[in-house]
């Protein structure tokens, strides 16, 4: 009886050593297991041989883990922290993706510093295409080593050595400088507590993208790096950006063409040059940009803190537009709107525009240090609808001098008393919406 009982006990530990291989699917390779058939799932880039020394290539590993991660929805793409991963130009595509993945950025990312390695230049470093549901979270770092970039450099040199982190001393940088982290074509896109830091052009963009959630987000470039805004969004709706601190080169948050439905709050932002909408209508094109609210923003040491611009020949309008509690220390224009925009020049005198209504100011105060309001609107479609509230703006101390607000074919209300008096701006004109500006 004793050996049997000892036979039964045997039998049942070996179906439930069999139930459970049934159940799962072993990589022997990279030490792990995944159920099959499950909904998640951890996959950390050195099991796919990322060395993690900051001068091994480990491109082909981030790709390889990417291809996993992919087949399993709600699965995890792990960068582990303590290590430094030097990753060239790559593209997570998400075609034959699972939904909801998420990259969990702990460690370090770092771009190539060889010219070799961009070719005859990209517009991006590493991108996230046609997903549904993708998140990067963590508390790691992307870094564009931008600063073998913003120096002016000659067109790209095929001769180069193939070593992605040659001595930059005398190489020459393709012309077109990468985007670090850009998505494009996504669904449902979270960034969460990671930095992005000294890229080569703009740190996040967001093209053709909706349900857009930023929070706990840093930006971290000199202020005199060229072109490297901070956020940039194009042809995207549905938007919230909040909890962040954006140091860079230009636009802390840039909002261009086919953006509705953004609200941007509690987001510190210098240097650099202040939240845009804009530039827009380059080129004769038409724009259109509407319900976008910024409050709760501080701003240091800026060239602009809110500024709407467009180009002359534009066609479209910006519209719905509330600016509220900011404050601004320092800051050369505070308040801004320019329908005469023109970054480098050569531009001619045209009489259509993008244009601009329903802009509203609230409980805007600091300092600044060249001109406290500039509303220069379109002879031929003057700014209409701009309204005013609890506006104090000083010039800064040993700084500036006192200056008058400047208005040219602005129409709006006072809805309080200003600092400095907005004696310029002219009293509402009712206008209809013409074929120009329809959207």
């Amino acid at each position: 009886m004793y050996s049997l009982t000892l036979k039964c006990l045997a039998l049942k530990l070996l179906l439930l050593i069999s139930c459970d291989a049934r159940h799962s699917v072993y990589w022997r390779g990279n030490h792990r297991s995944i159920a099959e058939g499950g909904s998640s799932g951890t996959f950390n880039v050195l099991d796919y041989g990322a060395k993690g020394d900051g001068t091994s290539d480990d491109t082909k590993a981030f790709e390889d883990a990417w291809n996993e991660v992919c087949k399993v929805a709600a699965s995890t793409l792990l960068v582990p922290s303590g290590s430094t991963f030097l990753v060239g130009p790559v593209s997570f595509l998400g075609k034959e993706c699972k939904e909801n993945i998420v990259f969990q950025l702990d460690g370090k990312i770092i771009a190539p510093t060889s010219s070799r390695a961009w070719g005859s230049g990209l517009l991006q470093w590493i991108e996230f295409k046609s997903l549904i549901g993708i998140t990067i979270k963590g508390k790691g770092v992307i870094d564009g080593q931008g600063s073998v970039w913003w120096n002016k450099s000659p067109d790209y040199d095929p001769a180069d050595d193939n070593d992605m982190m040659k001595d930059q001393k005398g190489t020459k940088m393709p012309g077109t400088k990468p985007t670090a982290l850009r998505f494009y074509g996504s669904n449902g896109v979270m960034v969460n507590g990671i930095t992005i830091q000294n890229s080569p052009q703009t740190h996040l963009k967001f093209d053709n993208c909706i349900n857009i959630q930023v929070s706990d987000f840093t930006t971290s470039s000199p202020g005199d790096s060229p072109n490297t805004d901070g956020i940039h969004l194009q042809n995207s709706q549905d938007a919230v950006i909040y909890r962040s601190t954006l140091a860079c080169g230009d636009d802390c948050i840039s909002i261009q063409t086919g953006c509705s439905n953004i609200y941007i709050h509690d987001v510190d932002c210098g240097p650099g040059h202040g939240i845009s909408i804009g530039g827009l209508g380059k080129e004769n094109t038409k724009a259109c940009v509407s319900n976008i609210t910024v409050r709760d923003v501080t701003m240091h040491e800026t060239t602009n803190g809110v500024r709407i611009k467009s180009w002359q020949g534009g066609s479209g309008s910006v519209k719905q537009v509330m600016f509220s509690n900011i404050q601004v220390s320092e800051v050369a224009n505070p308040i801004v709107i320019d329908q005469y925009y023109c970054d480098g020049g050569g531009c001619h005198n045209e009489t259509s525009a993008v244009a601009v209504s329903n802009i509203n100011y609230i409980n805007i105060k600091g300092t600044y240090t060249r001109e406290p309001v500039r509303f220069a609107c379109s002879d031929s479609l003057p700014c209409t609808g701009i309204s005013l509230s609890t506006i104090e703006l000083k010039p800064a101390t040993d700084k500036a001098s006192s200056s008058e607000p400047f208005c040219w074919e602005a129409h709006g209300e006072l809805k309080t008393e200003t600092l400095p008096p907005i004696q310029c701006l002219k009293t509402e004109k009712s206008t209809s919406q013409s074929s120009n500006d329809a959207c």
